[in-house]
């Protein structure tokens, strides 16, 4: 799989992005003990609105972005359990990278619940750095940027 293999998701993609975005967050529903913000997600809107990304046939893996005005938001990045470790999550984010840089955009921000320790360890492997810790509700969520200048 290479950059090329990431598309824009269409209305027919939608009960895939659920599936995987579903698998990939639930095993953290008990540790976190609230079901993640990305499993309650509207996905038909999200891909209706072009903010959907989707990688393998089936879909195995989905990142939902937004542009801002000042950087690039990473709202969540989804690999199916069954695809770990064949390097889908890193093409996905260099796939973001990229994607924010054709956008003219300096920075991706994002930000993870403080739960899920698998990624704070992977962030910060690809450039980003905390520059926040913020309780929203039930959510503890560390928030991370990578300067792209």
């Amino acid at each position: 799989m290479t950059n090329d293999d990431i598309r824009p998701a269409v209305a027919a993609d939608v009960p895939a992005v659920r599936a995987v975005t579903d698998a990939a967050y639930q095993p953290y529903v008990a540790r976190i003990g609230v079901r993640p913000v990305p499993m309650e997600a509207d996905h038909a809107a999200d891909v209706a609105a072009g903010k959907v990304f989707v990688t393998g046939r089936p879909v195995v893996g989905l990142v939902v972005v937004e542009a801002r005005a000042d950087h690039l938001f990473l709202d969540s990045i989804a690999v199916h359990p069954d695809a770990h470790g064949r390097g889908v999550g890193r093409r996905l984010l260099q796939w973001v990278e990229a994607h924010a840089r054709a956008l003219g955009l300096p920075e991706i921000r994002l930000y993870t619940n403080a739960m899920m320790w698998e990624n704070q360890k992977i962030y910060p492997r690809f450039g980003y750095e905390v520059v926040e810790r913020r309780t929203e509700g039930p959510y503890d969520r560390l928030h991370y940027r990578k300067p792209l200048v």
